[in-house]
């Protein structure tokens, strides 16, 4: 599973504030050294459509997992 960082000094209090900017579209960034896009900004909702991923937030400390659907 891949793990999504807020991107551009973005962070949220809560799961609710980081679905609110995933359903708007907002950019995350790739922290998977596994993956060839580590490091990188992605639109999760077109960039892991069907896949499972990892969103982090809360300065790093929360977690949450979310199947994005296809």
């Amino acid at each position: 599973m891949t793990t999504l960082t807020p991107a551009y000094g973005r962070d949220y209090k809560s799961k609710k504030a980081v679905m609110v900017d995933l359903e708007a579209g907002k950019d995350f960034i790739v922290n998977d050294m596994s993956d060839p896009y580590d490091g990188k900004p992605c639109s999760p909702l077109q960039d892991f459509a069907g896949k499972s991923v990892v969103f982090r937030y809360g300065q790093l400390r929360k977690v949450f997992a979310l199947s994005i659907p296809a």
